[in-house]
């Protein structure tokens, strides 16, 4: 009998839960058509299509390293080989005036992107974990130093330029104003979203999980896991080409930025902030990253340290992301026992904040001493001016550091006393975490 029940099939969702499902879809698409409505100056359409295309580029990582458990440092090497056949592809098209329609153009990025994974992947894949990422690395530097030397393809330092409105025209878009490019970058984003949920849902993206946790196993039970490595890299190749095909158009410009180092890191931070234990993670990502890097740009000069120091305490305090993060509150969200935990973050929060502006003070003050020391030592960052030369700016940075750290640590542990009462009246009411 206990053989017949464990044979026996799960049940199917219920009509409730399948009509949530088609709602978040349904929902998404509302607001990617809200969106230019209540937004609708150049820049934040820019914004947004620098979103969408973030988003692609995320998810198409973490194939890699999300589902199969592939710690890439060169995964900018298709993302940018797709942008620059893309950008030729313009080229030719209009040059030749051909009947091919710009939203054609990112499948030719996406297929670039694919038959560059399927013949450097085969190599590469036959290894995973830290030999994987050596040979990831050196891939994408060999790549990204060829786009100097091959200047006929690459166009040397300038890159490759295109332009977009002499593409075959469809429905008489131009694809000139940016409210176009971005319906085509929502409508590819969407597309992409689909796609690569769907993959996660099918055998082939459970027995990425499964190579990701234990590729012995695996390979006891009859898959070999380098085939599987192999396809999820290919598949991971082919979104990357079509997330920099966008990128592509969307500046009208390919050059060997697009196959640097930066963008490798800059996925790898997007997709790790965001969460790789979560589908909407590397989305939650991208959203965080572009968002953060376009604002840290016009209020700081060393924006990309702060991107580093946020990526250190991502590892360290919060391995699971933002998402994971947020996905820790489910429980007590259910249970109501939330309410148990907010006064204490609230009390937290203060002096971990005067930690932070502290930092930001030491930071912007020591860079302004090894940068800008010839320049006056009034300085200002993130809308705060003080002098940097003055001793009260040294004390007050050195207070607030201090003070501000060991007021966090007491504070912070009454937010886990906090945490574990509220947890334990979830687990009392049936409600696991």
């Amino acid at each position: 009998m206990s053989d017949l029940a464990s044979t026996v099939a799960p049940p199917l969702p219920v009509a409730a839960d399948r009509l949530k499902f088609y709602g978040l879809w349904i929902a998404l698409v509302i607001a990617l058509l809200l969106l230019p409505r209540i937004f609708s100056s150049g820049g934040s359409l820019t914004t947004f299509s620098l979103i969408g295309i973030s988003i692609i580029f995320a998810l198409s990582y973490n194939i890699l390293l999300g589902q199969t458990g592939m710690l890439s440092f060169g995964h900018a090497v298709y993302y940018g080989l797709g942008g620059f056949l893309a950008i030729h592809a313009i080229n030719i098209v209009a040059r030749n005036k051909l009947a091919i329609p710009l939203p054609v153009i990112p499948l030719i990025g996406g297929i670039t992107g694919l038959f560059f994974a399927a013949l450097l992947g085969w190599v590469s894949t036959r290894r995973s974990g830290t030999a994987f990422a050596m040979i990831s690395l050196g891939l994408a530097e060999l790549v990204a130093s060829s786009a100097l030397i091959l200047r006929t393809f690459f166009g040397g330092e300038a890159g490759v330029s295109a332009n977009r409105t002499k593409v075959f025209r469809l429905f008489d878009w131009s694809f000139g104003p940016q409210i176009q490019i971005y319906y085509l970058v929502a409508a590819w984003t969407l597309l992409a979203i689909i796609t690569m949920y769907a993959l996660t849902r099918t055998p082939m993206g459970r027995m990425c999980n499964a190579v990701r946790d234990n590729p012995e196993r695996v390979q006891f039970v009859g898959y070999d896991p380098h085939m599987i490595r192999y396809l999820a890299f290919c598949f991971s190749g082919f979104f990357a080409g079509i997330a920099g095909a966008l990128a592509a158009i969307n500046f009208e410009i390919a050059n060997s930025a697009y196959l640097g180092a930066v963008q490798s890191g800059t996925v790898l931070f997007a997709t790790y902030i965001g969460g790789i234990g979560f589908f909407i993670g590397p989305i939650v990502g991208a959203i965080f990253v572009t968002l953060l890097s376009l604002g840290l740009s016009d209020l700081t000069p060393v924006w990309q340290l702060y991107f580093g120091l946020i990526f250190i305490a991502v590892v360290m305090f919060a391995p699971g992301g933002i998402t994971g993060l947020l996905m820790m509150h489910r429980p007590l969200i259910r249970a109501g026992t939330l309410s148990h935990v907010l006064p204490s973050y609230g009390i937290a929060f203060v002096p971990t904040l005067a930690m932070v502006i502290g930092l930001m003070m030491v930071i912007e003050t020591v860079v302004h001493y090894s940068v800008d020391h010839g320049d006056s030592p009034n300085i200002r960052a993130f809308g705060i001016s003080f002098n940097a030369a003055s001793p009260i700016t040294w004390a007050v940075a050195a207070l607030l550091v201090l003070g501000g750290f060991y007021l966090a640590r007491m504070s912070w542990a009454r937010v886990a006393l906090a945490w574990d009462d509220a947890l334990t009246q979830a687990r009392g009411k049936g409600i696991a975490a």
